[in-house]
């Protein structure tokens, strides 16, 4: 999997655009991202971590951390849509301060996401565990950022 462009890039070709600041959205994304992430710890805690329910889990932890990411940029002024809209928010962690290796990370998510979805891509219960870890890691990093910007 190839390094992911740098935010800029998007801006430049205008997949990610400046705009003004959206206090509302950004806090209801929050809003919806706090209750998924409860949703999904309460399922893994009752269901467990087995083959059965990787995709789903997969599929919550990347809407999850995207939900963080769009509310960040919602907040500071920018939206991306269309073609390479998800790599330009994947991309904008580097922008928050988060390491090469966890932007990479959060891209591989992105496409497993969208293999799951559009392509029969089949992941294992080892997989999942790793992004429910890497959820748990991001997860607070990203709501100190949205606090530090909110006050």
């Amino acid at each position: 999997m190839k390094s992911i462009k740098h935010f800029e890039e998007f801006l430049r070709l205008g997949v990610a655009k400046k705009q003004s600041p959206d206090k509302s959205r950004s806090a209801f994304l929050v809003k919806e991202a706090e209750k998924s992430h409860r949703s999904l710890l309460e399922m893994v805690q009752k269901l467990g971590v087995g083959d059965l329910h990787v995709d789903n889990y997969v599929k919550e932890g990347h809407d999850i951390l995207m939900s963080f990411v769009r509310a960040k940029m919602l907040i500071d002024g920018y939206s991306a849509s269309g073609w390479g809209g998800h790599e330009a928010e994947v991309s904008y962690l580097r922008n928050l301060g988060f390491s090469e290796n966890e932007v990479q990370f959060a891209d591989q998510l992105r496409f497993f996401r969208n293999g799951i979805l559009y392509y029969g891509t089949e992941l294992d219960a080892g997989y999942a565990l790793k992004v429910l870890d890497f959820i748990k890691e991001m997860i607070p990093k990203l709501r100190n950022i949205l606090e530090s910007k909110r006050s």
